[in-house]
């Protein structure tokens, strides 16, 4: 009975995707492949970095129906409009071909986030912003098409937040360190990074492997979302900590290490 059950609800989500993300027609931008396989676009721009098709591949139905089971998986609460996780797909079967036309038209708009605050356990509080879950969905395809291209260009020695890479494999490459005979570990944190980043500077280095300008302007339309609180709404100083949903769970963080490792050159190993 329980395996029937559970047959029954995989079928009922895949139905949900399915609904939100149609089948597109001949003038829509191409699909990608099943089994989570590259994109012929993705392709194309892997051998063309110059490609301006971005947020074509961002808008992909099988893109689209990933980042919408990641953020359901994830959960977390609404954002300033109240929409749950469970509400998204039927938002998105009702709304996506006006959403897909703005993110293709470079005209989308997100939403400020929510400003909640989460007790620190020496005392204080930390200040947070959860987006709404449609910024969220939203995000996360963004990441994923970046991923996708970028991710081959980090050091093989980067183990947070990417993809079939985890902290335990750091922990036993640190214990074959150990291992072979080295002694010293150094440890470092750049303090307040996500609150003080340069959000210029990131665009502009984001700017040398992107090329399509809408993608662009959708990045910096959430560099400058801002935070609303009490009803108030103003600049968001830590815009990428939000965006992230690192310490309340609600996004996942990958979408800032897919940044962060961006600015800088490719790893020369």
């Amino acid at each position: 009975m329980s395996k029937r059950r559970d047959s029954t609800t995989d079928k009922r989500q895949k139905n949900q995707y399915c609904l939100a993300f149609p089948e597109e027609s001949r003038g829509a931008a191409p699909m990608a492949f099943e089994g989570g396989t590259e994109s012929e676009l993705a392709k194309r721009k892997a051998e063309n970095p110059a490609t301006e098709q971005w947020m074509e591949e961002v808008c992909e139905r099988e893109n689209c129906k990933q980042a919408l089971r990641r953020v359901k998986a994830n959960k977390g609460s609404p954002g300033i409009d109240g929409m749950t996780v469970e509400e998204l797909s039927g938002h998105l079967k009702e709304h996506w071909p006006a959403i897909r036309e703005q993110l293709l038209n470079g005209t989308y708009t997100p939403q400020p986030v929510k400003r909640v605050g989460i007790p620190k356990p020496d005392g204080g509080v930390r200040k947070l912003g959860i987006p709404t879950v449609l910024d969220r969905f939203i995000q996360q395809a963004v990441m994923q098409a970046l991923q996708r291209s970028w991710d081959g260009t980090f050091s093989e020695h980067s183990y947070g937040f990417r993809p079939k890479r985890s902290a335990h494999q750091a922990v036993e490459k640190a214990q074959q360190y150990q291992a072979e005979g080295y002694r010293w570990v150094v440890d470092l944190d750049l303090e307040k990074f996500f609150d003080r980043v340069n959000h210029d500077r990131l665009l502009a280095k984001i700017a040398e492997r992107v090329s399509d300008k809408r993608l662009l302007r959708l990045i910096r339309a959430f560099l400058r979302a801002g935070v609303m609180e009490n009803g108030l709404v103003s600049p968001a100083a830590n815009w990428i900590r939000s965006w992230s949903g690192a310490d309340i769970g609600s996004h996942d963080m990958r979408t800032t290490a897919t940044f962060t490792s961006a600015v800088g050159e490719p790893a020369n190993e």
